[in-house]
């Protein structure tokens, strides 16, 4: 039976207390030196970062949402230019492409993985598109080589949005490695999360680098003097410090949510409530699509995301809810539906598997310091969920 005990969402308590003293210490750090913006600790924090992306340079901005904007700018994006990604993604992607005035251009997703399907991409492409936004959605990758055949061929840029997937990689190659730019967030959620706002863009391309590191000060250079029209999206060296503690654990962390992740499967196959779906519509009562890891790819579950069906979903929330189990619904509108993007002429029905997906799927707990004993909890009452429909 469901433990009497709450299992929230995500638990950032007890990510805190076994590091709390070490924290502190890099806290400390900061408040004596009393450099707050930039320097040596953001310095320090890029120069690792972008090492374990596998990538030449690290930026520190102020959110995975500037990190977004800053990277459209740095491509040199104009207005009615158009960017190709996904509607089934956070607001941040498309609305970082309508801020400066270009389209986004949307290409629905895998039924299985969530992402864009590649195999649309080249027909969304025009003479106006300057870009493709592939998201690597709950942990795991888009099909990135794929997607820079594709860019390559075309002479396309592409800025992973890796603010859900740090760590993971296709072939031990890491994200953000493969397109000329990718964007990490640091929200306090995340898999790697500061203690407040804070993102990063990593890239291999000096030119590139040197137009983020202008465009983050207001285009200074020297100070006062604006050579570019920038913006203020700089990081903070407090949150540097922290995340700095926090990156040497990130893979132990890791590890963990795999672990969890492989206990969901085989607890959920044990209650009788996981199928192997081949697309969208194939769930059926009383069971879930667990989520897909396919071969080569390193997943590293930012979300555990079950695929319900359509009906159920909401009504599970709620019975997770009443056991005090924490679910939440990424995402319950696609983009092209947001009433924001209206004038992009986008209907309901347009982008079929991606409004299936924000209307059956529910997000479970699954962060490092889950006992083997709440997952087991978890799955007890989801299963408690469907005995009680079954009977009905």
């Amino acid at each position: 039976m469901p433990n009497a005990d709450p299992i929230p969402l995500f638990d950032l308590h007890a990510q805190y207390w076994p590091i709390r003293d070490e924290i502190r210490t890099a806290v400390d750090r900061v408040l004596d030196s009393q450099q707050f913006i930039l320097g040596a600790e953001v310095e320090a924090f890029e120069r690792e970062l972008a090492a374990y992306c596998g990538c030449k340079h690290g930026i520190g901005v102020s959110s995975g949402t500037d990190a977004l904007l800053i990277s459209l700018m740095a491509i040199g994006l104009h207005a009615e230019d158009e960017v190709i990604t996904t509607p089934y993604t956070f607001f941040a992607t498309a609305g970082a492409i309508a801020r400066l005035g270009a389209r986004p251009v949307f290409v629905d997703i895998d039924p299985l993985t969530y992402m864009i399907d590649v195999n649309q991409i080249e027909a969304a492409i025009s003479d106006k598109t300057r870009a493709i936004i592939p998201v690597h959605l709950f942990g795991q990758m888009a099909d990135m080589p794929a997607i820079m055949e594709i860019a390559n061929r075309r002479n396309l840029f592409v800025i992973e949005d890796a603010a859900q997937a740090i760590g993971a990689a296709i072939s031990d190659r890491p994200v953000c490695s493969f397109g000329q730019l990718g964007c990490l967030s640091f929200f306090p959620s995340k898999n790697l999360g500061a203690f407040g706002d804070a993102g990063m863009v990593v890239c291999s391309d000096d030119s590139l680098a040197d137009k983020l590191r202008l465009l983050r000060s207001h285009g200074f250079r020297p100070k006062y003097y604006n050579r570019v029209l920038g913006g203020n999206f700089r990081l903070d060296a407090i949150q540097a410090a922290i995340l700095r503690v926090k990156l040497k654990y990130l893979d132990d962390w890791t590890v963990r949510r795999q672990q969890n992740a492989r206990s969901y499967q085989q607890l959920f196959r044990n209650a009788g409530l996981s199928i192997a779906g081949s697309s969208a519509s194939s769930t059926r009562s009383g069971a879930l699509r667990l989520p897909l890891t396919r071969p080569g790819l390193r997943h590293v579950y930012n979300q555990f995301v079950v695929y319900c069906g359509v009906g159920q979903r909401d009504q599970l929330k709620t019975h997770l809810m009443h056991h005090r189990v924490g679910s939440e619904i990424y995402y319950p509108l696609p983009m092209h539906l947001q009433e924001c993007f209206s004038y992009l002429g986008y209907r309901s029905g347009d982008f079929l598997l991606s409004e299936d997906a924000a209307a059956a799927t529910l997000a479970l707990p699954i962060y490092p310091e889950l006992t083997e004993p709440m997952l087991k909890s978890v799955v007890d009452t989801v299963a408690l969920f469907y005995a009680a429909a079954t009977k009905a």
